[in-house]
């Protein structure tokens, strides 16, 4: 077999860290295919990508990619080998032409090939009608493109994509998949690295990793297939499918669960019949069904499981107080317009949320929903219309409206300098928690998140998963009626993701109303209603079932939310006579 890539008991081991980045890693990465290195944030990843591209030198092991020493053979390889870094190593104060021509500077491409070597590239990757446009203006889509295009330039024989997609749309991510694909059709061999499992499917060959450690190098079919019969759904729920799956969640047959739209996936453990579904449902109807596994499946089963569907946090919650001349609308955009100076970023955008509901902002990037989420949470003010939570116009009494929601960021925002409990101490007297009450909501927080142990260390020393379960806790420190959670789970592992949303929904049980963004279309499945937003303006709002079942057709009669985002934005498209940007 031709490789791509050899790693003979690769280790490394970076200076002051407490654990291994890899541990004595073997395995080979067959060439002309795709190969996903797969795993959540701290698999190791990126470190074996710098490894195979001579950034790093190994602490243990030897590498040879597309048979050369990185190290040794460096200059050799640098020929042949296109990287692609996972932050955006572009130039954002050049336009696209002008990072090409410096890529093609770099990589010693004749001056004579450079325009039909521009112009089969910018054709490829559908920037032809962007060349004078400076690469910081470009949305996350397109930056990605540009990378993928500059790494191209010399025709290499050998990509390394260091999570391409990653805080990408499913339009953006569906259009790279498509030009790797191609590529690796023409003989191509390309490395990409990633965390999302429904990316590593469509991969020939993978190699599964967490902590450092490879848990599975083959085909990702083959791991597929082993988890099959062990996979189910409860269909036409007629009670509360949140408390569906905190009951399938308790019981020992049980593996994993998730939401998906009306319905609960289960995954059960090995050996285990199915449980009875009465039993699950507690005396109201539904029915059992098989349905494919898939590679999460496999992934939580190598993993032993997820965390459960119960909350403590939730558990250690007030009910909500219940506001009947503001229950149906607790969250409110009306009107909502924001303007940076000629560009209108949100165009008249009008929902309501009611109590209790879990509502996802969903859109391509650039499309307006983070400015749209931003407005609602106080932090931008409206160019027009009004945005109102719990009644309260927030931009008349943001303040007042702030002590009675909880907001997450997209990028962690808690202070580096502080320790955990430092942390913890500011945000309880930020929100009036004071004295005993102070104390006991930290003690609280430190027992439902596991925090305890870290009391004293800085949040930029821990694992993304804990950054984000200490962001969580600050957020809900003061029981706020309003949740806002700005995707709260990107790049975390997926047995954190279902610790998370067994807080959502625990949370959303006591009344708690939550509104959250998310590039990850399972997650959305988790939603009451979404609102996709695309070019500033709201285009469609419904239930995860009811915005599947209208792009449902004799080709694709059971679409994923991910099929359903991308066509009702090209429905629109037509609808408006414009094609994506």
């Amino acid at each position: 077999m031709n490789l791509a890539g050899q790693l003979d008991g690769v280790g490394y081991q970076y200076a002051k860290a407490r654990a291994a980045a890899l541990t004595s890693i073997s395995a080979q990465i067959p060439a002309g295919r795709i190969t996903g290195i797969v795993g959540p944030d701290g698999a190791g990843k990126t470190t074996l990508i710098r490894l195979m591209s001579g950034l790093l030198k190994p602490s243990t092991g030897n590498i040879l990619t597309d048979g050369l020493e990185p190290l040794s053979q460096g200059a050799e390889l640098r020929r042949v080998l296109g990287y692609m870094p996972q932050k955006f190593g572009l130039y954002e104060d050049l336009t696209v032409l002008e990072n090409l021509a410096l890529y093609a500077d770099l990589r010693g491409v004749p001056l004579e090939l450079r325009r039909s070597e521009f112009e089969r590239l910018l054709s490829f990757t559908d920037l032809a009608a962007f060349t004078s446009r400076l690469a910081g203006n470009l949305s996350g889509g397109m930056k990605q493109k540009l990378g993928l295009a500059c790494v191209l330039l010399g025709t290499p024989r050998i990509l390394l994509l260091d999570e391409p997609s990653v805080g990408v749309d499913p339009i953006s991510r569906r259009e790279l998949w498509q030009m790797v694909t191609v590529l690796a059709e023409n003989g191509l061999s390309v490395v990409w690295s990633t965390s999302y499992l429904d990316e590593a499917e469509r991969c020939g060959h993978i190699l599964l990793m967490n902590a450092g450690q490879l848990l599975y190098a083959g085909s990702p079919a083959e791991l597929t297939e082993t988890l099959r019969g062990r996979s189910f759904q409860i269909a036409a729920i007629s009670g509360d499918r949140r408390a569906v799956l905190q009951r399938a969640l308790r019981d020992r047959s049980i593996l994993d669960g998730v939401m998906q739209g009306s319905r609960v996936r289960l995954v059960l453990r090995s050996g285990s019949p199915p449980p009875s579904v009465e039993v699950l449902i507690a005396g109201a109807s539904a029915q059992l069904e098989p349905v494919e596994p898939r590679l999460e499946d496999a992934f939580m089963d190598i993993l032993g499981g997820g965390p459960g569907g119960d909350s403590e946090v939730a558990k250690q919650m007030s009910p909500a107080p219940v506001d009947a001349a503001i229950a149906s609308a607790i969250i409110e955009a009306e009107g909502l317009t924001k303007n940076f100076g000629t560009f209108t970023a949100a165009d008249r955008i009008s929902f309501k949320v009611p109590q209790g509901e879990i509502f996802g902002l969903l859109g391509p990037n650039g499309a307006g929903k983070s400015t749209t989420f931003k407005m609602l949470c106080g932090l931008l003010v409206p160019s027009a219309g009004r945005a109102r939570v719990m009644g309260i116009d927030l931009k008349v009494h943001a303040p007042l409206a702030r002590q009675r929601l909880g907001y997450m960021a997209q990028k962690f925002s808690l202070y580096g300098n502080l320790t955990v409990q430092q942390n913890l101490e500011f945000f309880a007297g930020a929100y009036g928690l004071r004295g005993s009450n102070g104390a006991r909501k930290i003690r609280e927080m430190h027992e439902a998140f596991g925090l305890g142990p870290f009391r004293s260390v800085p949040p930029n020393d821990l694992a993304l998963g804990y950054k984000q379960r200490l962001a969580l806790a600050c957020a809900l420190m003061h029981n706020p009626d309003v949740l806002f959670l700005d995707e709260p789970t990107s790049g975390v592992d997926p047995i954190t993701r279902r610790e998370f949303w067994a807080h959502i929904n625990g949370v959303v049980q006591k009344g708690v109303t939550v509104m959250v963004t998310t590039h990850f279309m399972d997650e959305a499945e988790y939603c009451d209603r979404i609102g996709l937003v695309y070019r500033g303006q709201l285009i469609a709002v419904g239930p995860p079932d009811e915005l599947k079942k209208v792009v449902a057709s004799s080709t694709l009669p059971d679409p994923t939310m991910e099929d359903a985002f991308i066509a009702l934005i090209e429905r629109h498209q037509l609808l408006d006579g414009t094609a994506a940007a």
